[in-house]
């Protein structure tokens, strides 16, 4: 309860500064999706992050499990969650009862209130090299499903999984992407069972990791959005300007070289920390308001990757939270755009919507607070010479497509 009361107190100071300033967030556009993890034990409850949430615009939120709390307090505000069974259960559900008490206690009780859309069974599975677990993620996938046609609930809540790049075996040029052949046989099934629920194909996607990995041959620039040459791909004579679209058209090219060539890519994770250890290059407050800040610029642009230019980008971003009890390195336990204490971890240099604060605790269809009144320009570049140059102020409102995005240089392309 003190870490409530503290959030509660210190939030409200701080978004009333953000009102006085007219600094900081922006009211961001639909297609922006978040992750909200919570292994950390100095978070606020899910009642005062409800405000929180509706304040920057999010409309979809990804959770890890199907926090009831948190289920309950996002009731009536439209916001659209993505909802996870983990790895654990996979053996589980694949009772035909068991899964239909899950979907139940965990779905169904919180309908139509909360707009949950999809479960995600198991995370990057197919990257475990535990050949148990990634032969129990089909059959757990078809079994929930199952249990929702017999709730008649399959119409409005998919069923899909969410995997690791490292599913791919080539990913450059992005017009040679290739899954590996050695889950070749996992993942084709899986896809089938896409494409006849029209469910998507969820890929987490770290730039971040690439740079890590390597930092004196990934150029930064190009990974964080920045202007740099880019370069051609000679397969399809298209032209990549950053190291994200580069992995998401891999995947499709991937998909399509196993006939799967319209199937729905959503990015279920990207993100930068703002934050590492010593030997962790590019973890610094700075890089991540720069990769954050150009990724939802782009996301406002609704031009999609060279490849699929007419596709929606559905990127959720990692992670809400700072969370402080992860495991690994420095790095895992900052990914946050939020400090527990509802603080920025860093300034993406946007601006926010006045009127969003004051609505933060009233309910709301849309759950994007994307009316008209107080919001700033619509996009609005920083002044020349200030430290956020180059990013913009954006709102839910109409947005032009004058935005520089940067370039790709011929490189191996290392995921994580």
């Amino acid at each position: 309860m003190a870490t409530s009361t503290s959030f509660s107190y210190c939030s409200s100071l701080f978004l009333s500064i953000l009102i006085i300033s007219g600094f900081v967030f922006a009211e961001m556009v639909n297609s922006m999706g978040i992750n909200y993890g919570q292994i950390a034990n100095n978070l606020p409850s899910p009642d005062d992050v409800v405000p929180l949430v509706k304040s920057i615009g999010i409309s979809k939120i990804k959770l890890y499990d199907a926090d009831p709390k948190v289920l309950k307090a996002f009731a009536n505000t439209g916001v659209q969650f993505i909802v996870g069974l983990g790895n654990e259960y996979l053996t589980k559900v694949q009772d035909p009862a068991q899964a239909q008490n899950w979907v139940k206690s965990n779905v169904q009780a919180h309908l139509p209130a909360t707009n949950i859309t999809c479960i995600f069974v198991g995370n990057e599975v197919l990257t475990f090299n535990d050949t148990s677990l990634s032969n129990n993620l089909l059959p757990a996938m078809q079994s929930v499903h199952a249990a929702l046609v017999s709730l008649n609930l399959d119409k409005q809540v998919t069923v899909t999984t969410a995997h690791s790049l490292s599913i791919l075996e080539t990913s450059f040029p992005p017009s040679a992407g290739a899954f590996r052949q050695d889950l070749t046989g996992c993942i084709t099934p899986i896809l089938n069972f896409h494409s006849k629920t029209g469910s998507p194909f969820l890929i987490n996607a770290y730039p971040y990791f690439a740079y890590k990995s390597n930092p004196k041959q990934v150029p930064l620039d190009y990974v964080l959005f920045q202007p740099n040459s880019g370069s051609l791909d000679s397969g399809t004579n298209l032209h990549y300007d950053n190291m994200l679209f580069a992995q998401i058209d891999a995947v499709y090219s991937a998909l399509a070289a196993l006939g799967f060539k319209k199937l729905p890519v959503h990015i279920s994770e990207t993100g930068w920390p703002s934050k590492g250890d010593e030997d962790e290059a590019g973890a610094t407050p700075e890089n991540a308001k720069k990769y954050n800040g150009n990724l939802i610029k782009l996301i406002c642009q609704k031009k999609g990757t060279p490849l699929r230019p007419g596709s929606d980008l559905n990127i959720y971003v990692f992670a809400l939270f700072n969370e402080n009890m992860k495991p690994g390195p420095t790095s895992e336990r900052n990914f946050g755009l939020f400090k527990p204490d509802g603080s920025p971890a860093y300034s993406i240099g946007l601006s926010v919507s006045n009127s969003s604060f004051g609505n933060g605790n009233s309910s709301s269809n849309s759950g994007s607070g994307s009316g008209s009144g107080g919001l700033v320009n619509p996009i609005t570049p920083s002044p020349p010479g200030t430290s956020s140059s180059g990013y913009l102020a954006i709102s839910s409102a109409a947005v032009t497509e004058s935005c520089h995005v940067i370039g790709l240089i011929p490189m191996l392309v290392v995921f994580f």
